[in-house]
């Protein structure tokens, strides 16, 4: 009998030993999953900014790329040597909002690098005017009720126009008419 008294306590000791073995394989186990998870996500978070980042400079390398396109910041500084325009019919779009209740009536001209554009904005208006459209519509109030604001979608408006054209560039955009209600 005196032999079964330490045999007990050998086998306690294990089983405690094995509990905390087990606890702490839990522990390690949930501290590397939580790690790799932040991991992950950080990751995730950074590769969509840049992507993002990647696409604006794509775009402004596009526009860079077109013979004689005038970067965004220098448009609209010299007035007195505007080129041929080139007027689009009235868009009014729904403003991106939670109710949908604003809307925007706009009046567009683009002004062009050369006067043979024009046949080819003839040609592709139901494109240009599709992404007009979208450019508008995915807009909020607050983004396009500033000068800043107008001046930004003006600039991804022309991109994007710049993107779809052969024959010339668009140098500038002039909003007619702006109405928000």
């Amino acid at each position: 009998m005196a032999e079964a008294t330490p045999n007990k306590e050998v086998e306690v000791n294990v089983q405690e030993k094995a509990k905390s073995n087990t606890l702490l394989i839990i522990v390690a186990t949930v501290l590397f999953l939580t790690l790799l998870g932040g991991g992950v996500a950080g990751y995730l978070l950074l590769n969509s900014d840049s992507e993002v980042i990647d696409d604006a400079n794509r775009a402004k390398q596009t526009m860079d790329a077109k013979k004689g396109a005038l970067e965004p910041s220098k448009r609209g500084t010299n007035y007195a040597e505007i080129g041929a325009m080139y007027p689009m019919e009235q868009f009014v779009v729904n403003l991106y909002s939670e109710s949908g209740s604003r809307y925007l009536k706009t009046v567009i001209n683009f002004e062009l690098a050369n006067e043979e554009l024009a046949a080819e904005l003839d040609a592709k208006s139901p494109l240009i005017r599709d992404i007009i459209i979208k450019a508008l519509s995915a807009k909020t109030y607050e983004e396009i009720s500033t000068i800043k604001g107008k001046e930004n979608l003006k600039d991804e408006i022309v991109l994007s126009v710049n993107e779809v054209v052969s024959d010339g560039n668009i140098n500038n955009l002039f909003f007619t008419d702006f109405v928000i209600q």
